[in-house]
């Protein structure tokens, strides 16, 4: 039996290789995904890094985007149904460099499910905010460095 850990990640890459191979060159890990949480963890090397050597912006956007909506896509999956995923909008604050691997954590997972729940029953299409937190945590601990706040758009698709 794989750890759901590993089985995570597998899946967030083969998704990235096979649909965005910027996720894929990333190397993003799922560190935990359960009913409420939801944590993602790119790590800092040369690929990740700005002139600053720190973590580059687009980095920190592409690694919310995965905690933001690997829940969903989970919730989705499980349910058998056929629904469209996208974001319709993006806010970042970014507090502090990132320089060192950084984890995006989202701890809305129950809302998540429960918002898909409610765009497949009702096949509008439909917006749910996402808040997601990244933090350096060999570097400062559970202190944040950026905030996010980007926009589920989901609809069913018969």
């Amino acid at each position: 039996m794989i750890p759901s850990p590993l089985k995570d990640t597998m899946y967030l890459r083969l998704f990235g290789f096979l649909k965005i191979p910027m996720l894929f060159w990333l190397r993003p890990s799922v560190m935990e995904i359960n009913q409420t949480t939801c944590k993602v963890k790119i790590p800092l090397g040369r690929r990740q890094k700005n002139h600053l050597n720190s973590m580059y912006f687009g980095v920190l956007a592409a690694g919310a985007d995965c905690a933001g909506g690997l829940v969903a896509m989970q919730a989705i999956r499980d349910s058998g149904k056929n629904v469209s995923l996208s974001f319709k909008d993006f806010h970042a604050d970014f507090l502090k460099r990132a320089e060192g691997d950084t984890v995006f954590t989202n701890h809305q997972g129950k809302e998540v499910r429960d918002f898909v729940a409610q765009v497949i029953a009702s096949g509008e299409r439909e917006n749910f905010p996402v808040k997601i937190t990244a933090t350096c945590p060999d570097k400062l601990g559970d202190e944040p460095v950026a905030e996010f706040i980007l926009t589920l758009s989901l609809k069913r698709k018969d």
